[in-house]
């Protein structure tokens, strides 16, 4: 298994495989608290047979070139991740996602793994456009998305059913040329925040 750093933290970027079912549920219960507000992510793995058929549809995706799921582990510990959940190689459009639990905020993991996902879906993969979505009552996420150097393109309004409740979605992009000429401007270390 490979594993990209994420700093000198000892924070780690690692495939999350269907093997790790046990592991990826004790971290979505660690995490259900701070994810489950804002999107179904956390919701979907409630046991270890729905952890496991989770991990196997992102499985299947990467498979099929349309998604991927990583983990972010923190000394030996998964405490995050971040996922494409579309991934259209033909339209280089993908959509990037995020979560963490609550004892890993704060160290700007998920700013530094969402930047290496953005660094191969535009560089290695030729992806134009990468898309963030994200809830307007969700602040931090949107921070992220700024930090990122996204751009707000609009908000869906009630474009999705949660928990039987229509909700807005905010959405932000960046297009690989302001990618690539931010990271050339100096934007190339890794962010703290």
């Amino acid at each position: 298994m490979f594993a990209i750093s994420l700093g000198d933290d000892t924070a780690e970027l690692r495939p999350l495989e269907v093997w790790q079912d046990e592991e990826f549920l004790a971290h979505m219960d660690r995490a259900r608290e701070l994810v489950d507000p804002w999107i179904p992510f956390a919701s979907f793995a409630t046991d270890r047979e729905s952890a496991r058929a989770l991990l196997q549809r992102y499985a299947e995706k990467q498979a099929a070139d349309t998604g991927r799921l990583y983990g972010i582990w923190l000394e030996g510990v998964l405490v995050g991740g971040v996922l494409f959940p579309s991934f259209d190689a033909e339209r280089g459009t993908c959509e990037i996602g995020v979560w963490l639990e609550p004892a890993a905020q704060g160290r700007g993991l998920i700013t530094r793994a969402a930047e290496r996902l953005i660094d191969w879906a535009v560089h290695e993969r030729g992806m134009h456009r990468v898309e963030w979505r994200a809830s307007p009552g969700n602040t931090r996420s949107i921070a992220v998305a700024r930090r990122l150097g996204m751009t707000r393109d609009g908000v869906l309004r009630q474009s999705y059913l949660y928990r039987g409740e229509r909700h807005d979605s905010e959405i932000w992009s960046v297009l690989a040329p302001e990618w690539t000429a931010r990271r050339a401007a100096g934007a190339d270390t890794p962010a703290t925040g």
